[in-house]
């Protein structure tokens, strides 16, 4: 599985690289417009994107925005929703607007942080990206 983090707190950063790289070959970036244009350097590449977590809060561009960004890229590229990145939403920020608006924007899963591990993982497995 190709995967592709955008978290830009060091600690998190690497505490889901760790867990994620277990799973498959991760990317990581420090934020939302960094992990845009991996996305796009990986289509280019014949090579995207399977998993995509993104955090909300981050600098240059949040994670609102590169989602739409990215599912706005898919969509230009007729890439059909089978074929689509599956995004997770990683926040501090659980309220209900918040979550509404991640979904309304094309996320898949939204995981509130801290992350609970056997959660994150029974959501990787109802998306079928992992057994």
């Amino acid at each position: 599985m190709r995967i592709l983090l955008a978290e830009d707190d060091f600690a998190t950063r690497k505490y889901m690289s760790n867990f994620l790289s277990k799973y498959g070959d991760c990317d990581v970036t420090v934020d939302g417009m960094e992990a845009v244009d991996a996305f796009m350097i990986a289509l280019e590449e014949e090579e995207g994107y399977d998993l995509i977590c993104l955090d909300v809060m981050m600098p240059v561009m949040d994670g609102y925005q590169a989602l739409k960004a990215i599912r706005n890229i898919e969509k230009e590229r007729n890439i059909d929703a089978d074929e689509s990145a599956k995004i997770i939403m990683t926040t501090v920020l659980n309220e209900e607007r918040h979550v509404k608006m991640a979904f309304e924007l094309g996320c898949t899963v939204f995981s509130a942080k801290p992350l609970d591990v056997n959660r994150f993982e029974d959501a990787l497995k109802r998306l079928g990206l992992i057994d």
